[in-house]
């Protein structure tokens, strides 16, 4: 193993490795793995959504014309796609556009404008606001974040979900932390599923601020990669159990079912919430786009017609995320050089290099034609302060582009731990 071996013996591994580097440098290569992008095959599993489902044929099941104005929360043929999906009523969801993160900047722009149910003050009354950001984590969600002047704290993950002990003591002590974010299935990017102590412990927190929101985005509840896959608790339901219903909001979307630029975006909350927030609407829009509403119920039906469906997106990312799994075993894993989580479903893989190697093994990927997303962007501020965690995105390469990605992935994350160990002998 690399921390094993002597200064020597690391310079000569070091002008091994970057021999092999050199060569897949000169091939000129350029494949992108910096998003977690469905591949063309999977957005042709939809097509017929655009060819087919409407025909002319624009009025839904209960007699509203879909091209016209109205229906504030949706079509309920819409809602009852996400029902089930989700574990809510029909009163506790509003089917809105295409995008999950607009929702969520949407309501983040709303509390701090506005307020939320049950608050005193809009959010941005507060001399200051706080959120606690669990990471690695979603890099746009700390974005909005960021562009809205609230201050971040950092949330460090374990092995199933955020280190609740930390949230509990600083919501109960802090009235300025008015949120936090949270991807609670196949977690982006670590692949972690909270468990179910983890869920009913956020369910029960007793934050000092009367305003204080969970930002549920269960963005990939359906998007399974095994026969056996991770199973969440019922945040809405636990919530209930606490009187807490109205602490949290849910939010998720079709942009990896269906369409990213044109899917189907959803919030729900207790029917209190959805309704203080359907007020709040009522002066940024009529009502979202009910035609692509229309189009999603007829294509899927139900949501056993989603649950079909994701088993023909499993086929095809599936492939892919082993062939990274099994280049990280054979090439990294013997050498003791980094650490990741192996997700049972989701669009991600984190991976954890030795301290202080991220930074520089993702520039040796770009120089060699691998794009990836920056390091530290799983971070608030886009600051890892190890500087270890790097993102993977196995899903938009075919399975002969990501191998070659990956070998000069772990080339590069070879070349990267043999100079930081080098440096320290």
């Amino acid at each position: 193993m690399y921390k094993d071996m002597s200064k020597e013996q690391l310079v000569r591994e070091k002008e091994k490795i970057r021999s092999v580097y050199d060569q897949y440098k000169a091939m000129g290569l350029k494949l992108d793995m910096s998003r977690g992008k469905p591949a063309p095959k999977q957005l042709d599993l939809t097509e017929d959504m655009l060819l087919h489902c409407l025909d002319g044929e624009f009025i839904s099941e209960n007699g509203i014309d879909c091209r016209n104005y109205g229906v504030l929360d949706g079509i309920y043929e819409a809602k009852r796609l996400f029902m089930p999906m989700l574990g809510v009523g029909r009163y506790e969801i509003i089917v809105g556009g295409n995008s999950s993160l607009c929702m969520m900047y949407d309501s983040i722009a709303r509390a701090m404008l506005l307020g939320v149910l049950g608050g005193k003050k809009p959010w941005s009354k507060n001399d200051r606001v706080k959120f606690l950001c669990p990471a690695p984590g979603y890099d746009r969600h700390f974005a909005i974040c960021e562009s809205m002047g609230i201050e971040m704290i950092t949330v460090p993950y374990r092995a199933d979900g955020p280190d609740m002990d930390m949230i509990e003591d600083l919501v109960k002590k802090d009235e300025e932390i008015k949120g936090i974010w949270c991807v609670p299935m196949y977690s982006n990017p670590t692949g972690i599923t909270y468990s179910d102590e983890v869920v009913k412990r956020f369910a029960a927190l007793k934050p000092k601020a009367d305003d204080f929101r969970i930002f549920w985005d269960n963005a990939y509840c359906v998007h399974h990669l095994t026969d056996t896959p991770d199973r969440l608790l019922n945040i809405l339901d636990e919530c209930k159990k606490t009187g807490n219903e109205n602490m949290v909001y849910i939010f998720t979307s079709t942009s990896k079912i269906s369409f990213p630029g044109g899917g189907l975006a959803v919030l729900a909350a207790s029917e209190a919430n959805i309704n203080f927030i359907k007020d709040q609407m009522t002066y940024q829009t009529i009502g979202y786009d009910k035609l692509n509403q229309l189009r999603h119920a007829r294509f899927f039906k139900d949501y056993e017609g989603v649950q079909a469906h994701m088993k023909k997106h499993r086929k095809i990312i599936a492939p892919k995320f082993e062939t990274v799994l099994k280049m990280l075993d054979e090439e990294i894993a013997p050498l003791n050089i980094g650490e990741w989580h192996k997700p049972h479903g989701g669009y991600f893989i984190s991976f954890d290099g030795l301290d202080y190697t991220a930074k520089r093994t993702v520039q040796l990927c770009k120089d060699a034609g691998v794009v990836l997303t920056d390091a530290g962007a799983t971070f608030p501020y886009g600051k890892d302060p190890r500087d270890r965690n790097i993102r993977i995105a196995p899903t938009f390469p075919t399975v002969d582009e990501l191998r070659k990605a990956m070998e000069i992935f772990c080339t590069s994350v070879k070349l990267a731990a043999v100079e930081q160990l080098e440096n320290q002998k």
